[in-house]
């Protein structure tokens, strides 16, 4: 793999590997550039600083500086080191599939909220774009805190009863789903005349336990 380095010359690794470096990692400039790394990494831990504000000082500087250079030789280390526990690792791989997964999951709804205008955008401004955009992020992150209460109420209602097969199963549930919701209307944030009922919910639900397809399609959609 040509994105592959190693800490040695490419040419000193036995050519029975399936896999071998292409390059070798300039460790010398990366010790040398120790202490203005780990200044670095300890000013974004305490978040002291922010990562746009290190790559926009790094980008200043001219192309020939060394610890700029020093960061992409570890980032190179790093990255080679991931993709060989990727190809490794069958449970990074299961693992980073389902993150992409959730990932488009949330993307869907997020179109699914926007759609309910019929498609059509009503903005002209990069203001009313932004605004479009975050309103939209706002309502699929309360169809999924809403989805998660749900969830939570009724796992905690299979513990008391000991139903081990319907907790099971809870396990298996996305919050990322919006068949029960409906989008088209008016939305009513400052006049909350009832609180929902999420014992009664839960009741409901765990009675069409029996009958997954039912449950789940009046329910959550499964991953």
């Amino acid at each position: 793999m040509d994105t592959l380095y190693g800490f040695k010359h490419p040419s000193k690794y036995d050519q029975e590997y399936l896999l071998k470096p292409s390059s070798k990692a300039n460790t010398p400039l990366i010790l040398a550039e120790e202490d203005n790394i780990r200044h670095i990494l300890a000013s974004l831990a305490k978040k002291v600083t922010s990562q746009s504000v290190i790559v926009g000082k790094l980008s200043s500087y001219a192309r020939k500086n060394r610890t700029k250079k020093a960061l992409w030789e570890l980032d190179n280390l790093y990255r080679s080191r991931y993709l060989l526990n990727y190809i490794d690792s069958v449970r990074l791989r299961r693992n980073v599939q389902r993150a992409l997964n959730r990932g488009e999951s949330y993307h869907k709804l997020v179109r699914a909220v926007a759609y309910a205008n019929g498609g059509r955008l009503r903005f002209r401004t990069d203001l009313e774009q932004q605004l479009w955009s975050e309103c939209s992020r706002f309502l699929a992150n309360c169809v999924i805190y809403y989805n998660a209460c749900l969830l939570s109420e009724l796992l905690e209602y299979a513990n008391r009863k000991k139903d081990f097969e319907l907790a099971d199963r809870i396990k298996g549930i996305s919050p990322v789903s919006w068949k029960h919701v409906n989008f088209f209307g008016a939305y009513m944030f400052r006049n909350i005349d009832e609180i929902i009922d999420l014992e009664q919910m839960i009741s409901r639900w765990a009675a069409l336990r029996r009958d997954s397809t039912q449950a789940n399609g009046c329910f959550l959609a499964t991953n």
